[in-house]
C-alpha cells in the first residue's frame, strides 16, 4: 500500500512537517514523487519511519537514528530484537516506580511503613537503566559482564547515608577539579587532590579499586566524546585535565607531563 504525506502522517500519528524534515536532512525519503508533485511512500518506507519512531522513544537524537540506519551492518529484525528489550527495561523501571509511588501513598495514609531504602529503590534503578543505556555497551566490553553487575548491585543497595555521602563527594570533586584546572598542573596538590576524591568517589560504585582500571576509566573520559562533553561543559579541557591528574594519581604517567 502507498500513502502520501497526509496519509503517512496520520497513520502514524506524526505532523506532515515532521515527515518533509525528515526527508530534508534524509533520514526518510519517500519511495517516489508522483506526477502532482506528491511525496508518496510504500511499505519500505512505512517499516522505516516505524523504526525511527521506535529509536525516537528511546531517546536517540536524529543524526545517531540516521547514522544507525545507513549503516551496512543495520540489521532490522536484530534491531526491533534490541528495542523489544529496552522497552521491557523501561517498563520494569516504570513498575518500580509506580509500586514506590503506591507504596509512598500507603506509608502516608498510615497504612505500611517504608524504610528510608524503600523510598529510592525506584530511583536507583532508573539511574542504572540510565548508564545502561548511555554506556553499557561500553562500560561492559572495556570491564566485563559481572564487574558491572557487581557495580549495579552496589548502587541499588546504597543506603540513604551512603547516597548523600556520594553526592556530597561528587560537589566537592567537581569544585575542586574547577579550581585545580584553573592552575593549569596536572600534578599540583590540588589536582592530586581532586585525583583522590574521584578514587572516593569511585568505590561507592566499584565493588573492587585498582590503580589500572581507574587509569582506564580516566582515558575513557577523553575517548569518549559522551564523558568528554560532561566535564568540559563548563571548561573545555577538563576531561583530558583530569585524565592527566588521575593517570599521575594511580602512577600510570610520571609527575613530569
Amino acid at each position: 500500500m502507498e500513502y502520501t504525506v497526509q496519509k503517512l502522517g496520520k497513520l502514524a500519528g506524526i505532523s506532515t512537517r515532521t515527515l518533509r524534515y525528515y526527508d530534508e536532512i534524509g533520514i526518510l525519503k519517500p519511495a517516489r514523487i508522483n506526477s502532482s508533485g506528491y511525496r508518496i511512500y510504500g511499505q519500505e518506507e512505512v517499516d522505516q519511519l516505524q523504526q525511527i519512531l521506535f529509536y525516537r522513544e528511546l531517546g536517540l537524537h536524529l543524526d545517531g537514528i540516521k547514522e544507525i540506519l545507513t549503516s551496512p551492518s543495520f540489521n532490522r529484525s536484530r534491531a526491533l530484537q534490541e528495542h523489544h528489550a529496552q522497552l521491557l527495561d523501561k517498563r520494569k523501571q516504570l513498575d518500580m516506580l509506580i509500586t514506590n509511588v503506591e507504596n509512598t501513598i500507603a506509608s502516608t495514609e498510615g497504612r505500611m511503613t517504608m524504610s528510608d531504602q524503600e523510598k529510592f529503590e525506584g530511583f536507583k534503578q532508573r539511574l542504572i537503566e540510565d548508564n545502561e543505556q548511555k554506556y553499557g555497551k561500553e562500560i561492559r566490553a572495556k570491564y566485563g559482564e559481572e564487574t558491572v553487575n557487581k557495580s549495579n548491585a552496589k548502587l541499588k543497595n546504597m543506603t540513604q547515608a551512603q547516597h548523600d555521602e556520594v553526592t556530597r563527594l561528587a560537589e566537592e570533586l567537581y569544585e575542586t577539579l574547577a579550581e585545580a584546572f584553573k592552575q593549569g598542573d596536572p600534578a599540583s596538590d590540588l589536582a592530586q587532590k581532586a585525583a583522590g576524591l574521584h578514587k572516593q568517589w569511585l568505590t561507592y560504585y566499584w565493588n573492587d579499586y585498582s590503580k589500572e582500571a581507574h587509569a582506564g576509566l580516566a582515558q575513557m573520559y577523553v575517548d569518549d566524546e559522551r564523558f568528554t562533553a560532561h566535564y568540559d561543559e563548563k571548561h573545555p579541557g577538563t576531561a583530558e585535565f583530569l585524565r592527566d591528574a588521575i593517570l599521575i594519581y594511580t602512577g600510570a604517567k610520571p609527575p613530569s607531563i
